[in-house]
């Protein structure tokens, strides 16, 4: 419980009992603006009781959630681990490019060469498509 009770959620909890009691009061007043007939003001008066329902689900699954889990903010941090850590940048991918398979007979060069990029693609896993030789932005003309 003591989670609870930090500044950020000391203004939490204050923040939501003000604002459920201003909405709560909102949706009264436009209840007796409905009464004396004003006939917009029914969609206002059944609208900020539900905005007041909303915040308070909010607040408790947010007071759940920090409950549950989530590490401990007074905790200690872990010791750092020796892992080695995998680079933010990926190096680019160096193959040559396919050879051609044999054309057969009557079979259209753009299904051809369709065919050649997945074969790339499947023996190249890691490559991005912008890595395969034939691609527009690999060329070097």
């Amino acid at each position: 419980m003591k989670r609870l009770c930090t500044p950020a959620w000391i203004v939490r909890h204050v923040l939501t009992v003000v604002l459920v009691v201003g909405f709560l009061a909102l949706g009264w007043w436009q209840i007796s603006r409905a009464l004396a007939g004003n006939t917009l003001s029914w969609a206002y008066a059944f609208e900020w009781p539900i905005f007041a329902g909303f915040l308070i689900f909010l607040w408790v699954r947010e007071a759940r959630y920090t409950l549950r889990g989530g590490p401990d903010p007074t905790a200690e941090p872990d010791p750092p681990t020796d892992r080695p850590t995998t680079p933010g940048v990926r190096r680019p991918v160096r193959s040559a490019r396919p050879r051609p398979a044999a054309a057969q007979a009557g079979e259209d060069p753009a299904l051809a060469e369709y065919n050649n990029y997945l074969a790339w693609l499947n023996a190249n896993p890691d490559a991005r498509p912008a890595d395969y030789p034939g691609s527009a932005g690999s060329r070097k003309d």
